[in-house]
């Protein structure tokens, strides 16, 4: 999908702030607040705006430790790739993953309340798959930056 000047204008408004009401995105576009709307659901409905989140504090829920845990496996097959990527999307904890190049194979965020879960964590899902060769596990101390959205050139 080719994006124009005003695509880029709104998704640029839309990823830095999803609650401006269609009247604000007309003035930041140029556009009325109609065509705000249809162009919102063409970006939508074209896969690129992917999806409408919240970003939540971790401690404001009670879980907050991000961990960021490289995992490296066994073999680099296709089937034991792909069993592993669908335990990692079926897995709650896991905030975001990544599958990398380097000497892991994996990046995951994971989230957890405190050591004693992680250590839970690591026990249930990386023993679960003895697939895991290693892994390697950093704590975050300090979440500098939380966000999603990416830089576009109007």
């Amino acid at each position: 999908m080719e994006l124009d000047k005003i695509d880029r204008k709104l998704l640029n408004a839309v990823q830095h702030n999803n609650r401006l009401t269609t009247e604000e995105l007309g003035e930041i576009a140029g556009l009325s607040p109609t065509a705000c709307q249809r162009r919102l659901k063409r970006l939508r409905d074209a896969g690129v705006i992917e999806a409408d989140v919240a970003i939540v504090s971790p401690g404001a829920v009670g879980r907050p430790m991000l961990m960021l845990a490289s995992i490296t496996l066994e073999r680099d097959r296709p089937d034991i790739i792909d069993r592993f990527k669908q335990a990692v999307r079926r897995t709650p904890e896991i905030m975001s993953a990544y599958y990398v190049t380097g000497e892991s194979d994996f990046l995951l965020i994971i989230s957890v309340r405190d050591m004693a879960e992680y250590e839970a964590f690591t026990r249930r899902f990386f023993h679960e798959h003895s697939e895991v060769k290693a892994s390697k596990t950093m704590v975050v101390m300090d979440r500098i930056k939380a966000s999603l959205a990416l830089p576009i050139e109007e």
